[in-house]
């Protein structure tokens, strides 16, 4: 499945995310900023995992990084926290985001972008991250195909949203409230890869840890409710991962490269 929701256009995506970065209410400002550090370690995870299963670099790490759709930078300062990925830089559509992150001693650099071309030479980079991007943009596979001109290897993290928990119409609302454009399924995902001349090496997914379920909950019952959403979430994905797709939200993460590139240290 990939349902069509939103705008394509990337200057209505960057008017729609300056207007998310901006946002008058500081204490709820607040609360996303701590939700998007909460999903940096999650994201950050994946990253290191991807990078340790593939076995690409003889030192272990590439010697620089590039996030494509950075936001805030909370990813990329988590990754500076666990010390990987060299020489840390991100590329954003809003302003107010990149003003955000560029603000971070974790990070070495930050440029505004028009989502479309990536202000970088070939090859200019080892590592390049499109975390939970490619469902909030019109064309996914031409900007994977444009981070992969930049970056030798593309860990991209999507939310599979083709489901029937997602379907529902207070989570389509949601879904369109914070940008989706598109419900993907894991095949579609894939697909995107593959439509970008690229071939997935590794790859994993995860039904999402307890605190991402308990954030939002408040008061005990809340919290009880969500423990034991997670629990059932977790068993049932452990052991029928495809049933669990079909009925709620995993992230699904792979790292790939050129369709023609071996996989070896370099």
């Amino acid at each position: 499945m990939d349902t069509d929701t939103g705008v394509h256009d990337p200057a209505e995506l960057a008017r729609f995310y300056e207007q998310a970065y901006s946002q008058a209410d500081s204490g709820e400002g607040a609360r996303y900023a701590r939700w998007r550090a909460l999903g940096a370690t999650a994201k950050a995870d994946h990253v290191l995992a991807l990078c340790a299963r593939a076995g690409i670099w003889a030192g272990g790490q590439p010697t620089n990084t590039l996030e494509v759709g950075c936001g805030d930078g909370a990813l990329l300062c988590e990754l500076r926290r666990r010390a990987f990925g060299g020489r840390l830089a991100g590329v954003e559509i809003a302003q107010a985001a990149v003003e955000i992150a560029r603000e971070r001693p974790e990070i070495d650099a930050v440029e505004l972008y028009d989502g479309v071309r990536l202000p970088c030479a070939d090859g200019a980079y080892e590592l390049g991250v499109l975390s939970h991007v490619l469902e909030h943009v019109g064309a996914p596979e031409a900007l994977l195909a444009e981070v992969a001109r930049v970056c030798g290897v593309v860990v991209v993290e999507v939310p599979l949203e083709g489901n029937l928990s997602a379907g529902r119409p207070s989570k389509l609302a949601h879904s369109a409230e914070i940008g989706h454009l598109r419900r993907l399924s894991r095949a579609r995902a894939r697909r995107i890869v593959a439509d970008a001349d690229l071939r997935i090496v590794c790859e994993l997914e995860d039904p999402l840890a307890l605190a991402a379920h308990t954030f939002f909950a408040t008061g005990p019952r809340a919290r009880a409710w969500a423990t034991a959403k997670w629990a059932l979430r977790r068993g049932l994905h452990t052991f029928a991962p495809p049933l669990a797709r079909r009925l709620f939200t995993v992230h699904y993460a792979c790292l790939c490269m050129p369709a023609g590139a071996r996989v070896r240290p370099i």
